[in-house]
C-alpha cells in the first residue's frame, strides 16, 4: 500500500470518528455533520482519484528485460555433477519463470507474421528479440489444438528439473487469461525434419553431422532415463522434436506429455489416453496403453532409421513395403543395407558399409516387436560409441506384418483419441 492510499483511509477512518462523537458529546450536532460530510467526501473523492491514477499491474516478469545469458550460465553450473549417476546438483530448480503477456507480445512484435517460424498441431511458433538483442522461441498454445494448461504446467514441472547440453531449454511461461505461452531458448536451425525431408536441404547433413545428431539424441535420452534427478520417459521423441542449433548438435524439446517414472527402469504404466505421433510410437504403448522407457528406445529406433535414410517411416504407401521398418527389415535380411542410406551420402557410404550395417543393425534392435527385446539407452550409447561391442542379431520390428489400407490406424488400433495433447496421431 502506497502513502497516498494510506491517507485517504486516515481521513475516513477520521471522519466517521469524528460524526459519531459530534452526535453524542459535542453541543451542535449539525456542524459537527456538515464538516465530517466534508472529510468524507474529500476521502471518497480521494479514492476514486487513487482508482484511476493506479494502473494495473500486468501479472509476471519483465520478458523484454530478461537476462538470457545469465539464465544459461545458471543451467550449465546447475549441469556440473548430473552427468554421471549418483550425483546431484548444488541448487534446486523447482520454478520457472512467468513472463506477462504484454511483454512477450513487445518481444515477438505483437505476434506478428514476419516473426512466425512455423506452426505445428499446438500452434504457433514465433521469434522473439529481447531488449539486449538475445533471441528466444515462443510457442503460443492454440486454443483448439488440444495442449491446454494441463500439459503446459507438466512440460514446465518435468523440464525445469532437468538440464542437459541435448536438451531443449525452457526459459519461463505466460499463463495470462486465455493465454497459454511458453519461451525457449532460439534454435536458428529449426527442427530435424526441417532437413531430412527436403531433398535439397537433406544434401547439408552429411555423415558426420548425422553421426553427431544420433549421438546427442541418445545421450539426451540416456540422460532422462537414467541420470536426472528424476527418471523422465519423453512418449514423443520424433524428427520435428528434434531442434537444431547453430551448429547443428541437437536438442530434444516438447516435454507436455512426458511423464515421470518412480520405479525401476524396467517398470511399466498403463494408460488409457494415449498420445503421441503415428509411426514413432511402440506397439505396446499403441494397443494397450502401455509405456515404459522402452517406448521412448522404439521412437529413437524409428528417428535413427529415418537420419540414415532422410525418409518418413510412414511414406510407403505406394510401395511394397509395409513402411520404413519394413524397408529396413527387408534389406537387411538381403544384406543390402546400402540401398537404405540416403543418396547423398553414397559416395561416402560406400566406404564404410560395416559402421553404416552396424547403425541399422541398433536401429533394428531398437524397434523390435516386444519391450523386453529392446535394449536400454544405456546400451544404445554404448553399442554407438564402442564399435568392437558385439551385436545380436535383430528380431522382425513391430509393425512389419500387416497392412492398414487406408495408411493409417483403425479405429480398433487404441493409438488414435480426441484427447491428444501435444501431437497429432497422423504421419508428419
Amino acid at each position: 500500500m502506497d502513502r497516498f492510499a494510506f491517507f485517504i483511509i486516515i481521513v475516513a477512518i477520521a471522519s466517521v470518528v469524528y460524526l459519531i462523537l459530534a452526535f453524542t458529546v459535542a453541543s451542535s450536532p449539525t456542524y459537527a455533520l456538515v464538516l465530517s460530510t466534508a472529510l468524507a467526501t474529500v476521502a471518497v473523492g480521494g479514492c476514486i482519484i487513487y482508482c484511476v491514477r493506479r494502473k494495473p499491474k500486468s501479472i509476471g516478469e519483465d520478458l523484454m528485460r530478461f537476462d538470457l545469458e545469465i539464465s544459461l550460465k545458471a543451467g550449465k553450473t546447475e549441469l556440473t555433477g548430473r552427468n554421471k549417476p549418483g550425483r546431484g546438483t548444488t541448487k534446486e530448480v523447482d520454478e520457472l519463470p512467468l513472463f506477462s503477456f504484454s511483454s512477450v507480445s513487445a518481444a515477438t512484435n505483437n505476434f506478428s507474421d514476419a516473426n512466425k517460424l512455423g506452426e505445428g498441431g499446438f500452434g504457433p511458433v514465433y521469434k522473439g528479440v529481447l531488449l539486449k538483442g538475445d533471441e528466444i522461441a515462443v510457442k503460443r498454445l492454440s486454443g483448439t489444438s488440444g495442449q491446454g494448461l494441463e500439459e503446459l504446467k507438466n512440460e514446465a514441472t518435468v523440464i525445469a528439473k532437468v538440464q542437459h547440453k541435448n536438451l531443449v531449454r525452457l526459459l519461463g511461461c505466460c499463463i495470462e487469461k486465455d493465454e497459454k505461452i511458453l519461451i525457449y531458448e532460439y534454435m536458428p536451425n529449426k527442427s530435424l525434419d526441417f532437413f531430412l525431408f527436403d531433398q535439397i536441404k537433406c544434401k547439408l547433413l552429411d555423415w558426420e553431422t548425422r553421426v553427431r545428431i544420433i549421438e546427442g539424441v541418445a545421450q539426451g535420452l540416456l540422460y532422462l532415463h537414467q541420470y536426472s534427478r528424476l527418471r523422465i520417459i519423453h512418449r514423443d521423441l520424433k524428427t520435428s522434436n528434434i531442434l537444431l542449433d547453430k551448429a547443428m548438435n541437437p536438442k530434444i524439446s516438447d516435454f507436455g506429455v512426458a511423464r515421470i517414472s518412480f520405479g525401476e527402469s524396467e517398470l511399466q504404466t498403463k494408460t488409457n489416453r494415449i498420445v503421441g505421433t503415428y509411426g514413432y510410437i511402440a506397439p505396446e504403448y499403441a494397443f494397450g496403453g502401455v509405456f515404459s522407457i522402452k517406448s521412448d528406445v522404439f521412437s529413437f529406433g524409428v528417428v535413427l532409421l529415418e537420419i540414415l535414410s532422410s525418409r518418413k517411416n510412414t511414406g510407403f504407401y505406394q510401395t511394397d513395403s509395409l513402411n520404413l521398418l519394413s524397408y529396413a527389415w527387408d534389406l537387411w535380411k538381403s544384406d543390402k543395407v546400402l540401398d537404405l542410406i540416403d543418396p547423398v551420402m553414397l559416395e561416402e557410404a560406400s566406404s564404410m558399409h560395416t559402421m553404416l550395417s552396424r547403425y541399422v543393425n541398433i536401429a533394428l534392435l531398437c524397434v523390435q516387436e516386444r519391450a523386453e527385446d529392446r535394449p536400454t539407452m544405456s546400451d544404445v550409447v554404448s553399442m554407438l560409441t564402442n564399435e568392437a561391442a558385439p551385436l545380436l542379431p535383430p528380431k522382425q520390428p513391430a509393425f512389419s506384418h500387416l497392412r492398414n489400407p487406408t495408411g493409417s490406424p483403425s479405429e480398433s488400433d487404441n493409438c488414435s483419441i480426441n484427447k491428444v495433447t501435444i501431437s497429432l496421431l497422423q504421419a508428419r
